[in-house]
């Protein structure tokens, strides 16, 4: 069981504490900065789909031949966003130029960067035999030199649905005066449930004005024959939730500020466990050692959207056939590009 422990505090910075990063608007206080603009989408499009077997991100899954990253780019278009960016690996840049980025031509700018073992801050050196990437905040930095506005963060992978990107694009869309003024969309763990088997989750509690106060990863979360929702705790004992329990599924969502933070964070990283070759440097580590000293909060945003995934070969079909239920009940047209 992995616990992540959240305090919450409010704090305020002033303009020198706020990263001299991309396009800024100055409020009538001149000390104090605030992003305002339209939201990007940061798709995590670098893994190795080795349990699954293939670039499971190129795999056509909706009626029309669609993939997940398809519904995920529309529904980001429809929600308010205002650019993509892509971290693959360079292996598979061709290919995913032609098949991926060509169909979004004229809907959306696109930026793509590449993630790779050999890219660490300066003074490091990748050893020899790292093969496995430094994980999903360390692909988050790959897109510092081309996102200079608040961001979203999702698994390329994953369907969230509309209103995910809808209520991630409006809390993105505000002023965001202060550093680490961030945001997740906490799914609600009934809407994230598989009929073939248990599953993991970041389960969340929040505080009072609904910003993240824990995270915890609970395993074999699955219906039992009376349909309730059950786990089995670190004592043994079988626990119970609520469906409308928020978790976490990877939709994250940050200010520019994030990189300086993951930059020094990733350097901490770093010198505990670079000689570690299955070490992996994940976005809820950073986010909790940044909530934890004060210098962020998370507000969970809740969402109606309905998640699901291909983890396995054998969840193929399934998403096939909620795609194209989907698509029958008119949540989208017959070709979305």
């Amino acid at each position: 069981m992995l616990i992540w422990n959240l305090t919450v505090r409010h704090n305020r910075f002033l303009m020198a504490n706020i990263p001299k990063i991309g396009r800024l608007l100055v409020t009538s206080r001149p000390e104090i900065s605030i992003y305002s603009m339209k939201p990007t989408l940061f798709v995590l499009a670098a893994g190795m789909g080795s349990r699954y077997g293939g670039l499971k991100q190129l795999d056509p899954l909706g009626p029309n031949g669609q993939t997940i990253m398809d519904y995920s780019i529309y529904d980001a278009i429809r929600a308010g966003f205002g650019k993509v960016v892509f971290v693959i690996r360079k292996d598979f840049e061709q290919d995913f130029r032609e098949k991926i980025i060509s169909k979004y031509e004229g809907h959306i700018p696109v930026e793509v960067v590449f993630q790779s073992v050999d890219a660490l801050p300066q003074g490091y050196t990748c050893p020899a035999e790292r093969t496995k990437p430094w994980g999903t905040n360390h692909a988050i930095m790959m897109g510092q030199e081309v996102i200079n506005e608040p961001f979203a963060v999702i698994n390329a992978d994953d369907f969230y649905g509309y209103d995910a990107f809808r209520v991630i694009a409006a809390e993105l869309s505000r002023p965001h005066e202060n550093p680490g003024d961030y945001c997740m969309v906490g799914f609600r763990v009934g809407n994230t449930m598989t009929e073939n088997g248990s599953v993991s989750r970041g389960v969340c509690t929040t505080t009072p004005d609904g910003f993240l106060a824990t995270v915890v990863e609970r395993t074999a979360i699955a219906f039992d024959n009376q349909g309730r929702i059950t786990f089995t705790d670190e004592n043994g004992e079988t626990q119970y939730l609520n469906p409308a329990t928020p978790v976490s599924m990877n939709l994250w969502g940050f200010t520019p500020d994030y990189f300086k933070y993951s930059e020094r964070e990733f350097r901490r990283f770093l010198d505990e466990k670079i000689d570690t070759p299955k070490s992996e440097f994940y976005i809820p580590t950073c986010v909790d050692t940044l909530v934890h000293s004060g210098e962020a909060t998370v507000k969970v945003l809740d969402t109606d959207s309905r998640w699901f995934g291909v983890t396995y070969a054998a969840d193929r079909q399934g998403v096939v056939d909620k795609l194209a239920a989907l698509h029958a009940a008119g949540h989208y047209p017959d070709h979305i590009f």
